[in-house]
């Protein structure tokens, strides 16, 4: 989807109007960022292209980490695809060693019935660290890496 489409559909849900009152912005600059920005038309470069485009200038992944943090989540990079089909017990199994690694660094973190702000950030890095594996795992799923590890165990 591009971004001016996506701009069409919230403005959907939340008016044009409305977001050029709140952002002290005109109604035409809020409707020409729901147009497409190529050129013939008349779209402008729209917040979401301007934060792509800082995105890739500057390589720096932290602007979308802010962006989930405002939206109260956060950011995980998709996976890399492997070439090669992967192991669903290895990969079950990095899942689950990964949350153990978890487990036990929220468990040394609590032995003290408190938890400081370096182990809150060591507890966030191991949960960040957990979810890319798993997503990875997910990932592999969807696009059938499993599918011949199936095959295989159905004979």
């Amino acid at each position: 989807m591009q971004s001016h489409e996506l701009l069409r559909e919230v403005f959907q849900k939340c008016s044009a109007k409305q977001v050029a009152a709140e952002m002290d912005l005109s109604l035409s600059t809020i409707y020409k960022w729901a147009e497409p920005d190529d050129g013939a038309g008349s779209g402008t470069a729209n917040p979401l292209d301007r934060i792509e485009a800082l995105l890739k200038c500057t390589g720096d992944p932290r602007i979308v980490q802010w962006i989930c943090q405002r939206a109260s989540g956060y950011f995980v990079h998709n996976p890399k695809t492997k070439n090669q089909p992967p192991n669903v017990i290895l990969g079950t199994n990095e899942i689950v060693q990964d949350f153990a690694d978890l487990l036990a660094v929220i468990a040394t973190a609590t032995a003290d019935n408190q938890i400081s702000r370096s182990e809150a950030e060591a507890i966030r890095a191991r949960w960040e660290e957990l979810k890319s594996v798993a997503e990875e795992f997910v990932v592999g799923a969807e696009v059938g890496n499993f599918a011949a590890m199936k095959a295989r165990l159905r004979k």
